[in-house]
């Protein structure tokens, strides 16, 4: 988090201190920069300079209201899977012709909402849903703009469960179906074949096989075009990785010019939908220091985040650093950094070299995409507040919740 530094011995995000944060909105917190959500955004508007784009910002990386609204008025789309992702982009002033509608699992009031409201495309992801996407366009008197999500059959070298782009994987139609498909859809009356789709993972250090998967899909585009089906974007995806702890970050200007010779000359606009490359490094989860606890094996530092607030490291093992808000003079211990969940794989970090004590406040880095996303109530905890520091001013976007507000719509039977 690159606006995240020290000043009096104590961590500040932009001009705004970590400790006031805590002191005015308590703990678990997170806490999201203006100046870097916005830096990584410009990344990909420099990167891609130099080619018709449009940038569709992934909803599932962080669907925060306000976040939403900020890229909306940067000119950004937005990638979304589902009927609420959609509202939320409407709610936060998104452009719907700037819309992509993924996902394997499309109901059909879904289908209707986006079509009501005017979206860019579907990427359709199986021949089952042609077929329903047609009739509920038929049914409302409209043509829905489609591609397919073709399957590259390119590893992506990530985590396995985030890759999305092998034959394995339950995304997306195999390449090789790909033109029988596409001559299936252009003599369905109510649909518009308008792009092609591809997404092979997340968190992507090495760019070349985004690279590869952007070569094959070219070539099908190509067999396309000479049988006379025309198509006006070519959408590569997003999964373009972040530093969580020692990765080299991708370098994205050289990942632009890689494509910006793959499009040369050609007519297909170009679209990306880039989601925890430009909001996991803007943001952080704050959480206290409850207890330490001492163990044979062991020592244990209990917060009062766990993994209802960030479930990446049970769900991925996934790595994020923690660092005290204000760091103790004292020799450093070993612990593991466990919440209150009343589970065994409710963990933050394993085996940290930290100098805390109890009340201590302490930043969970690379926050910013998948934390808010995923969080739950288990255990009925309320989820966390969120703010947004731009420069000096504080802006709470998300109230935290209360108990009373989770019960609030269920009903006892007597």
């Amino acid at each position: 988090m690159n606006t995240l530094h020290q000043v009096d011995g104590a961590l500040h995000v932009e001009g705004v201190s970590l400790e006031a944060l805590a002191a005015r909105f308590g703990t678990p917190l997170y806490v999201y920069s203006r100046a870097a959500l916005e830096a990584a955004w410009q990344a990909y508007a420099d990167a891609f300079a130099g080619t018709p784009h449009l940038v569709c910002y992934a909803v599932k990386a962080n669907s925060s209201l306000a976040i939403l609204n900020l890229f909306a008025r940067l000119g950004s789309g937005f990638d979304i899977v589902s009927g609420g992702e959609l509202a939320r982009v409407l709610a936060a002033g998104g452009d719907p012709g700037k819309v992509v509608f993924s996902g394997v699992g499309k109901t059909t009031d879904e289908m209707r909402a986006a079509l009501a409201a005017g979206i860019l495309c579907f990427n359709v992801e199986s021949e089952s849903e042609l077929y329903r996407l047609d009739r509920v366009a038929g049914e409302m008197g409209r043509r829905a703009p489609v591609s397919f999500r073709v399957n590259p059959d390119v590893d992506p070298k990530t985590h396995p469960y985030i890759s999305t782009g092998l034959k394995e994987n339950k995304f997306g139609v195999a390449i090789a179906d790909a033109p029988r498909l596409y001559r299936l859809a252009a003599g369905l009356p109510n649909l518009e074949i308008v792009g092609v789709d591809c997404h092979i993972g997340s968190q992507l250090i090495d760019l070349s096989p985004l690279a590869d998967a952007a070569d094959r899909v070219l070539t099908l585009v190509d067999t396309l075009a000479a049988e006379g089906i025309a198509l006006h974007h070519i959408d590569l995806g997003g999964g373009v990785g972040i530093r969580y702890r020692d990765e080299t970050p991708p370098d994205l200007a050289a990942y632009g010019r890689v494509l910006a010779r793959k499009f040369a000359g050609r007519r297909e606009k170009l679209l990306v939908e880039p989601g925890r490359s430009l909001v996991g490094n803007a943001g952080l989860l704050l959480a206290r220091v409850e207890y330490l606890k001492p163990g044979e094996d062991r020592n244990f530092a209990i917060v009062d985040a766990a993994m209802n607030d960030l479930m990446r490291p049970a769900l991925y093992e996934a790595y994020h650093d923690i660092v005290a808000v204000r760091p103790r003079a004292w020799p450093a211990q070993r612990y593991d950094m466990v919440g209150p969940i009343c589970e065994t794989g409710d963990f933050l970090g394993f085996a940290r070299d930290m100098a805390i004590e109890e009340g201590d406040l302490l930043a969970l880095l690379s926050a910013g995409a998948y934390g808010m996303s995923m969080a739950s109530n288990y255990n009925s905890r309320p989820r966390a507040a969120e703010v947004l520091v731009d420069k000096n001013e504080i802006h709470l976007i998300r109230e935290r919740e209360t108990i009373s507000g989770l019960m609030s719509g269920e009903r006892l039977v007597y």
